[in-house]
């Protein structure tokens, strides 16, 4: 089969590349797709030297499929040309994540709802598919009325640029800024644009997309976005509301059923999700599991992803891996 990876050199699309070596997608032919700067260079995958080329080049080329990971802008500009010349686009954006056509996809919860016709599809927001994947059995078993949600953002999901503001500042160069602050040991409550509501876009993304996943308008969701100085992946500490009640050992039972999720929480051996041991992982971590006592049907977890895998990378792939076996490309 013939891919094409457009942002083949960017932070998620070179982990995308690692992922499809590592699942051992059936690719015929890759088609590493760039910037102008860097047409002509070449890339190493599966023991060979393939030249990165334009998109309108890949274009041309009419492969099966075509994952986008090249910033909203790209995406809106060529995922339909794409798209009408029968190519699938798995999109990495948010340009597509809210339109009613589009399907909003994490392939353990929703993936049974595509179709050969769904020609563009979009990959959920990092911290949203780490939240939900954690909730799927738990909605479908007690349902879900609320949850609060306070995500703690790795740099690395701002792109390559905040990374080296960290490891600059850490050097004491403070000269190159992405952010409106030092992040080197330091944290603030900013993630995306703040909104006429005092909510930022990136808060907005965990509330509209996981009630687009669950296809569940009444989920109440109220999130706080945190950058901190960590590399490895996102923590979220989450708190729920079900609609039935529960045994907090039903909670951990339907955590354990849930595929892609690994259970870390021994608290008295100091087992417990973290960024740094959830690095270069495909599986969503899931630890602190105990009940809210100041609600009737509330409890809390700690949810720990690789913002770059299973957030991004991971989940494409597995996305172009659904279509492949289920025969929809």
């Amino acid at each position: 089969m013939k891919i094409a990876i457009v942002g083949c050199t960017g932070l998620v699309g070179s982990v995308i590349l690692k992922v499809l070596r590592e699942l051992k997608l059936p690719i015929t032919s890759l088609l590493p797709v760039a910037s102008e700067k860097s047409i002509g260079k070449e890339i190493w995958f599966n023991d060979q030297s393939i030249k990165i080329i334009g998109i309108e080049e890949a274009l041309q080329e009419k492969p099966a499929m075509a994952i986008f990971s090249a910033g909203g802008t790209i995406s809106k500009k060529w995922a339909k040309p794409f798209a009408e010349n029968g190519i699938t686009v798995i999109d990495n954006s948010s340009a597509w994540r809210m339109d009613e056509d589009v399907p909003l996809l994490v392939p353990e919860i929703n993936g049974h709802l595509l179709t050969p016709n769904d020609k563009i599809i979009a990959n959920p927001n990092c911290s949203t598919i780490q939240m939900v994947l954690a909730l799927k059995n738990i909605y479908e078993k007690f349902g879900l009325k609320r949850i609060v949600v306070s995500t703690y953002q790795s740099v690395s999901g701002t792109g390559a640029a905040a990374v080296e503001q960290m490891n600059n500042e850490r050097k004491d160069n403070f000269n190159k800024k992405v952010y409106p602050h030092q992040i080197d040991l330091n944290c603030f409550p900013h993630g995306g644009d703040f909104l006429p509501n005092g909510y930022t876009s990136e808060e907005l993304k965990l509330v509209n997309e996981t009630r687009k996943i669950f296809n569940d308008e009444t989920i109440q969701v109220s999130a706080t976005v945190v950058r901190i100085p960590v590399i490895g992946g996102h923590s979220e500490a989450v708190n729920v509301e079900t609609h039935k009640p529960f045994d907090i050992k039903e909670i951990k039972d339907a955590l354990i059923n849930t595929n892609g999720i690994v259970i870390q929480d021994l608290p008295d051996e100091n087992l417990y999700p973290m960024p740094l041991t959830a690095h270069e992982k495909n599986e969503v971590f899931v630890g602190r599991i105990r009940r809210d006592d100041t609600i009737e049907n509330g409890f809390n977890l700690w949810i720990v992803a690789d913002n770059l895998r299973k957030g991004a990378a991971t989940n494409t792939v597995q996305i172009a891996a659904h279509l492949i076996e289920n025969n929809l490309v």
